[in-house]
């Protein structure tokens, strides 16, 4: 097991374009690492410079308490498992675990030993004898994870390993990668754009775009508590309504919110959570509310949090479905542009937006029917216009 540090690492090729910027993370012995983000956003890159597969421009890369900036990626006792397996097509399975194990010139006994010790941690013991094309991608999978495994490294890196998996089987495998991960207590670092993965897997998740950290929380932590707007629309699926609004204070000292036309009570969980609510009264902001925040009307919500709306398109999932609706909101769109803008861009000069929400399963509820939503805004939240998170 290893610590992994990256002390204000930078990656600027030579045409300019910088890659990476000031990355500062510290990665705990034997934690569960995931970086996640849009392409191109650095999150590769990044793993690449601690596989030294990439030079670092600047900065520091410390493994256990040892600059590694200088070190061949054999030196750094990393294994690293990539998109396509990398697999020897020519071997068996065995040959491909005993491969690495070979180049260590480690002794004929020692190299048995881990090779059924990896098989069967990973299931492949009645595989052994095969070839990659007789094995089916989850197998595969399991291959190209056993190559790295039998090596013992210090830290283990995997690179959006189940892309190639159809959908039941990502399921599947990544579940496998969590068991096999705490069962070793490996440090690992797994990159991935699906946010789900991040969420399902990691003991901590790093949020890139552009280059740079966003934001490195627990998963939950994320989701309840992002750091910017940017954050915020990409952890959670379907994404966040963000939109332009306006807090207001009565006359009785009640915060209430303007969405979509509607004058809001704003929960006092909200108001507790954000200390300095008053100094933000009739200041423009932007507001956010997740899909899960909206409901169906019930005895139990009471108008001043209710919406009015015309139901525009409804995706039905079984037990639940999404219901997208039309406001009259300005949505803010988070784009991942090269310039860096915290907050995104705005579709231009748009006077009502499609918001969406996710509720249970409705018969009552389909395409044209006007509906009241009940808003739950104790899940209310509030950023700055640069797309900051108010109290950050």
């Amino acid at each position: 097991m290893a610590t992994v540090e990256f002390a204000n690492v930078f990656k600027i090729y030579p045409d300019g374009y910088t890659a990476i910027k000031d990355l500062c993370l510290e990665i705990k012995d034997g934690e569960f690492l995931v970086f996640v983000g849009p392409s191109g956003c650095g999150k590769s890159t990044a793993m690449r410079m601690l596989a030294g597969l990439e030079e670092i421009s600047a900065g520091k890369l410390i493994i256990d308490g040892e600059v590694v900036n200088d070190k061949t990626p054999q030196q750094r006792n990393i294994a690293m498992v990539f998109q396509n397996y990398a697999l020897y097509p020519h071997m068996t399975v065995k040959q491909n675990l005993e491969f690495p194990l070979r180049m260590m010139k480690m002794p004929l006994k020692e190299r048995q030993q881990r090779i059924q010790e990896a098989a069967q941690k990973l299931g492949l013991t009645q595989l052994l004898e095969r070839k990659p094309k007789a094995l089916s991608g989850g197998q595969r999978q399991r291959v190209a994870m056993g190559r790295a495994i039998v090596r013992d490294p210090a830290v283990f890196l995997m690179d959006e390993p189940l892309s190639n998996l159809d959908a039941k089987m990502r399921v599947q495998i990544r579940t496998e990668i969590a068991q096999l991960q705490r069962s070793m207590r490996t440090t690992m670092v797994y990159v991935t754009h699906d946010q789900v993965e991040a969420m399902t897997m990691g003991d901590r998740v790093a949020v890139m775009r552009t280059g740079e950290l966003q934001q490195i929380a627990p998963p939950q932590a994320l989701y309840d508590h992002p750091a910017n707007v940017f954050v915020a629309s990409f952890i959670g699926s379907p994404a966040m309504n963000i939109f332009h609004s306006q807090l207001q204070k009565t006359e009785s000292g009640t915060f209430i919110i303007d969405v979509a036309g509607q004058h809001l009570v704003v929960d006092q969980t909200v108001v507790d959570r954000y200390s300095q609510l008053q100094h933000y009264v009739e200041r423009p902001i932007l507001a956010g509310l997740r899909p899960e925040a909206f409901s169906l009307p019930g005895a139990d919500i009471s108008p001043d949090r209710c919406l009015p709306v015309e139901v525009e398109a409804v995706e039905a999932l079984g037990h639940e479905m999404i219901v997208y609706f039309d406001a009259p909101v300005s949505r803010v769109e988070v784009e991942d542009s090269r310039d860096g803008t915290t907050a995104g861009s705005l579709k231009g000069g748009q006077s009502s937006s499609i918001l969406i929400a996710r509720l249970p399963s409705n018969r009552n509820v389909y395409t044209g029917t006007q509906v009241n939503l009940g808003v739950d805004t104790s899940k209310l939240y509030l950023f700055h216009l640069d797309g900051k998170a108010i109290g950050n």
